[in-house]
């Protein structure tokens, strides 16, 4: 039987956040996966200042062999209706490449890994827990996204949160295709459904496209992205790709939440349904939790004492997530109309849509330490051929 002080079921960035703290302090960390890194991950794939700042993520470093596009400039609108362009004096944000971004994390993380080991069974012996009879660690941290094993064993029945479904493809251009993109690699492109109950994407970094789109109801999503897809093509924004599309879901942080922690078990990132429910973001809610995870560990003073442990972590995740929102009501067709002309109006897609929903800025001003100035004044230092990795 293989042991660890604490096993981390996941190896994105929820699993490697709580891996890099965990053994940074000295603690014996194994994250099981059941895929091989580097491997795909269906996301747009984009990080704020702030991610880069808890990482502690040296820019022009990670450039020199990943692919990073510094974002400066958004178009936002309605899909088949109006966009608006709008511009920041700096870059606020920073395209990645997930099949990237992920492996690097787990990579730097310092814990030893069990990758391409699927979790089939999850058993309590004594004090431990074990998984597939190979493995076994008092502590057990779930973050293997919304099909984690540890979350399916812990959260029981579904709660009211709200579910996310979405489709997405990431292609590198060539060709037709490059010569047909008129996406701006600094320019993203976010364009809301009629209804407004999700949105679509295109993202450029330097060679690569991601276009997709996310909804909060599954059975219009096929056709929501058909018309999306037909809606650009006679926009001439893109040639869209007709191959490769993949599809994933998670739990916006609305509604009754998910049971977090119990003994001996925590769960964090996508495990634990923790996506913005604005903007669906799940990588910044993914990496504070698994942070906050390790924080709760390492000041437990014993791995029995698993009652502290939880209610450490709960607390802290409502003080730094804030506390789950009321599940959106469908919106009526007047004050569907209302967002749509909105959208529209570019104080409203800068200060609302941007600065609030997406970028967090406001969350972000909080003071951690003067470093969230750094990433805006490293972007400058990228070439051109560290931005295209």
């Amino acid at each position: 039987m293989e042991r660890a002080d604490v096993l981390i079921v996941g190896g994105g960035p929820a699993g490697s956040s709580c891996a890099t703290a965990l053994a940074a302090a000295g603690r014996d960390v194994l994250v099981v996966d059941q895929q091989r890194f580097p491997r795909d991950k269906p996301c747009a794939g984009w990080i704020t200042p702030e991610v880069v700042e808890r990482l502690g993520l040296g820019l022009p470093e990670y450039a020199r062999h990943h692919t990073l596009q510094p974002i400066s400039r958004f178009r936002i609108g309605t899909i088949g209706g109006r966009a608006v362009d709008v511009d920041y004096p700096a870059p606020v944000s920073y395209g990645i490449r997930r099949f990237e971004f992920d492996a690097f994390l787990l990579r730097r993380s310092g814990a030893r890994t069990a990758l391409g080991e699927r979790v089939d069974s999850i058993r309590r012996e004594g004090r431990d827990w074990v998984l597939n009879g190979r493995f076994a660690t008092p502590l057990l941290v779930g973050a293997g996204g919304h099909f984690c094993p540890v979350a399916r064993l812990l959260a029981g029945a579904p709660g009211s949160e709200t579910l996310v479904v979405a489709q997405e493809v990431e292609a590198r251009l060539d060709g037709e295709a490059l010569a047909g993109c008129r996406v701006d690699p600094e320019r993203p492109e976010l364009y809301f459904s009629r209804d407004l109950r999700g949105y679509g994407w295109c993202f450029r970094k330097g060679d690569w496209l991601n276009v997709g789109l996310g909804r909060r109801d599954q059975k219009t999503l096929p056709q929501q992205l058909e018309a999306f897809l037909a809606w650009l093509a006679r926009d001439e924004r893109i040639l869209a790709p007709r191959a490769g599309w993949r599809g994933h879901a998670y739990l916006l942080r609305e509604g009754r939440p998910r049971r977090l922690a119990a003994e001996g078990v925590l769960l964090a990132g996508d495990a634990a349904g923790l996506a913005f429910a604005a903007s669906g973001e799940g990588i910044l809610p993914a990496i504070v939790s698994g942070q906050l995870a390790a924080e709760a560990i390492l000041e437990t003073e014993t791995a029995t004492d698993t009652q502290a442990l939880g209610r450490r972590y709960v607390l802290r995740l409502s003080q730094e997530l804030g506390q789950p929102g009321r599940p959106q009501r469908r919106q009526g067709a007047l004050a569907a109309a209302a967002g749509g002309l909105l959208l529209g109006v570019p104080w409203f897609a800068r200060h609302v849509v941007l600065d609030r929903w997406f970028l967090h800025r406001e969350h972000a001003r909080r003071p951690r330490g003067g470093t969230l100035d750094r990433a805006a004044r490293e972007a400058p230092q990228l070439t051109a051929s560290q931005r295209r990795g």
